[in-house]
């Protein structure tokens, strides 16, 4: 019996000792390439809303850190019902927004949308306190540069973004804040994505949305789908949940890049009830 134990101690042991340092060696990687987890700039930009038929002006301008930044401002045809200031995902640049850009127009919005420091024509690098300094610039340009009215602005978030937008929210008064697809924190959802891992205490990043809502003091819509294949349909709830009133829930259909447009017409009646009630009209 001791020489059948030992035998099996001497098969186990090295077979433990390579587990534990996959294990060590997976979370060590978790923890280093975190920012490439997170962010997926592109610099190209591939097309402009005249390619769309929208006219548009391509607008520089500057973060607290002296960082450069630009963006898009595209006027609505008429008076506005108001302006969407937009924070888009984690991935590809502005121009990979025309067709929210559209939708924004239909609904007699004014859109500025804006790059992140290090994607599109955006200088510098992504971090997390870089893109709240970004969201802050945004705020301020148009507050302060085109003299657009706190609660003339719909500060609109989507995925990575609805993060960003929900931050910049707590700070100002907009006319409404509107978050898409969006997580409650990064560390939730660390821990949803890698369970087998001690994902909380690693995760370098917050973005904490749900913390972020819960101190907006404005009309607040969240929109999420139950088809949404990386963040739960449980996350929106929460948001929602954490939201003081008035706030709005919209279910959509879809994944997580395409429910927007899979849901086209109750989204966007969606949007536009929300916002006749709220903000605009």
């Amino acid at each position: 019996m001791t020489t059948l134990a030992h035998r099996l101690w001497s098969i186990c042991w090295p077979v433990g000792l390579v587990v534990a340092g996959l294990y060590v060696g997976l979370a060590a990687m978790l923890f280093v390439s975190q920012s490439r987890l997170i962010y997926y700039p592109q610099r190209d930009i591939i097309t402009t809303p005249d390619q769309i038929g929208l006219s548009y002006e391509a607008v520089a301008f500057e973060a607290a850190d002296g960082v450069r930044l630009s963006g898009w401002f595209v006027p609505a045809e008429g008076p506005p019902r108001g302006v969407i200031l937009f924070c888009h995902g984690n991935a590809g640049n502005i121009s990979h927004r025309l067709e929210s850009i559209r939708l924004f127009h239909g609904l007699g919005l004014s859109t500025f949308i804006f790059d992140y420091r290090g994607y599109g024509q955006s200088e510098g690098k992504p971090t997390e306190r870089g893109t709240y300094l970004d969201a802050e610039a945004a705020w301020r340009y148009l507050v302060q540069e085109r003299q657009v009215a706190p609660t003339e602005i719909i500060v609109f978030g989507r995925s990575l973004g609805g993060a960003i937008a929900a931050w910049l929210a707590q700070d100002h008064t907009p006319g409404a804040l509107i978050v898409e697809s969006t997580f409650t924190s990064v560390p939730d959802m660390a821990s949803h994505l890698y369970p087998f891992l001690p994902a909380r205490l690693l995760s370098r990043f917050d973005y904490n949305a749900i913390d972020y809502v819960r101190k907006t003091h404005c009309p607040v819509l969240i929109v999420h789908s139950r088809d949404d294949e990386m963040i739960p349909f449980g996350h929106g709830r929460r948001l929602f949940e954490a939201a003081d009133e008035p706030k709005a829930f919209l279910e959509i259909t879809g994944t997580h890049n395409e429910g927007f447009v899979t849901s086209a017409e109750r989204y966007q009646d969606g949007l536009d009830s929300f916002i006749a009630r709220y903000a605009g009209d």
